[in-house]
């Protein structure tokens, strides 16, 4: 059987035969030859970066012949799905320059979706043994809900390691913004993209522009911005895909979702009241260009215009406070970035004496480097209640966003995970989707943000010998850490978990 060797196209034919010589018994089972595959190093001509080599294609074979060995014929379960997506994650992250984000979308009464990610329960897939690395950490996962459903399931799993997610549909197909009227406008919606700020329909892509709030002198400079954000959001709507399904969807809904970041450091310093006139007026300007630019271009109004991005390094890097978030980490924190184990950049942070370690899940690819950063924000998150963080959330879903907020609510697990349960039922229907994460250095592996001391970031904060040049890392030529919650990836999977898919 022959496949389009070391090409994006060809590593996803030859998983597709490897699964489908397991699942249709009539199917012979294919022979790979890796050598092939071009080595870790080599550079990727058309799409940039350096090749992984064949290892992170060898494993996620391995590990599907191991999946599915004595099981052939028999159907998919929504297990098998979650592991397959994840582990196909992995194989993306072990990349080194591309990076991969999955969010698995489950039911509440489903047990067995609510435990993907107990080590109890399932060791091998929550495994952080560099000789035995597991995947369920690669999607985020969420269940769907309806206004006044039951969640008590999900909150002993929430203090736990912050999963579920949760999402309400109904909401998200009934409603715009919160503080307009219904208006069903999205009641084709499946699903969301991995970070959740925007509801999609099967085969739909999200299109997005940030904004932040801090850097305008006033309210009518910000509008100038949003005219320019929402002209190159809805240009994007105009590129055709190479599907026809999700051409077809992009010109019916020309969805797209205009962010705004600093929210939280905005309605320290300046006040909810104002926060308020800048959400609503500003949601008034984007609907107003959005009526004149659709009869000018000859195409239909975007179905939904406005969002909350997660964004996090992006806006660290403009001095914001990401999207609806608090500054992470405390006043001082370490930032943690992946980085191919042949990126160039990597022998230059070893020699500037920042902290260098082999990434949990990848050591043999994959290296973590701890960047020291001080924040200027009044308050850092480790200082805001989950009642506070929830408060801003629903504001901003309330008067800005008729998409959604993504919001990863953090919360100190000694003192406020009591409290998950009362937040989830006060917010019941005040939010479209929301996750949860306990603060702390050590709920996952090489956290994305860990708190240090003023005295922590100024040993660690000078690079000792030379300076280094951080224009790949700004281009996005690196990855999250594992944990990121509120995730700033270039590249979305979401997958409906159902019983017995074919």
């Amino acid at each position: 059987m022959l496949f389009r060797s070391d090409t994006r196209e060809g590593w996803v034919e030859s998983t597709t035969a490897l699964i489908n010589s397991y699942l249709k018994p009539d199917t012979k089972k294919p022979v790979f030859d890796y050598s092939l595959i071009r080595l870790a190093g080599e550079p990727i001509k058309t799409f940039g970066g350096t090749a992984a080599g064949p290892d992170p294609l060898i494993r996620l074979h391995n590990h599907i012949n191991k999946m599915f060995t004595g099981r052939a014929g028999q159907k998919l379960t929504k297990v098998d799905i979650a592991d397959i997506g994840n582990m196909i994650g992995v194989c993306v992250v072990s990349g080194n320059v591309r990076r991969s984000a999955e969010l698995l979308i489950g039911r509440i009464d489903d047990e067995e979706f609510l435990n993907l990610k107990n080590p109890e329960r399932f060791p091998e897939r929550n495994s952080y043994d560099p000789q035995a690395p597991g995947w369920g950490w690669m999607s985020n996962n969420s269940v769907e809900v309806s206004v006044g459903q039951d969640l008590d399931a999900i909150v002993d799993g929430i203090a736990r390691n912050g999963e579920p997610g949760v999402i309400w549909l109904d909401v998200s197909r009934q409603y715009g913004r919160l503080v307009d009227a219904p208006n069903n406008k999205d009641y084709r919606v499946e699903g969301y993209n991995p970070c959740a700020e925007q509801s999609l329909e099967s085969f739909e892509m999200c299109t997005l522009v940030e904004t932040y709030l801090n850097r305008h002198k006033d309210l009518e400079d910000y509008k100038r911005t949003l005219k320019f954000a929402y002209l190159y959001a809805k240009t994007v709507t105009l590129i055709p895909t190479h599907w026809a399904e999700t051409n077809a969807i992009m010109q019916r809904n020309r969805r797209i979702g205009t962010s705004m970041s600093g929210v939280a450091n905005f309605a320290d310093n300046r006040g909810l009241p104002l926060l308020r006139t800048w959400m609503d007026e500003g949601y008034e300007t984007i609907k107003y260009y959005d009526t004149v630019y659709s009869e000018w271009l000859g195409i239909r109004e975007s179905i939904k215009t406005t969002t909350i991005k997660p964004s996090g390094t992006v806006s660290i890097l403009a001095g914001e406070s990401p999207g609806v978030h608090w500054t992470p980490g405390g006043k001082y924190f370490m930032r943690t970035i992946r980085f191919g184990n042949n990126d160039p950049m990597l022998p230059l942070f070893k020699m500037a004496n920042y902290k260098v370690e082999p990434a949990s899940e990848s050591p043999d690819t994959t290296s973590v480097v701890y960047f020291p950063i001080k924040s200027d924000s009044k308050r850092a998150e480790k200082d805001v209640s989950i009642y506070e963080k929830m408060a801003l959330a629903a504001y901003a879903q309330r008067y800005w966003s008729d998409n959604s907020v993504s919001v990863t609510i953090s919360f100190n697990p000694d003192t406020e995970s009591e409290a998950v349960g009362t937040v989830l039922h006060l917010y019941d229907g005040q939010l479209k989707t929301v996750s949860f994460l306990p603060s702390g250095n050590f709920t996952y592996p090489q956290m994305p943000y860990t708190q240090i001391t003023e005295k922590e970031f100024e040993e660690e904060g000078t690079m000792r010998l030379f300076p280094i040049d951080f224009s790949g890392v700004y281009a996005g030529m690196a990855a999250d850490a594992i944990g990121e919650a509120y995730c700033t990836t270039d590249a979305c999977e979401v997958k409906l978990i159902k019983e017995n898919n074919k």
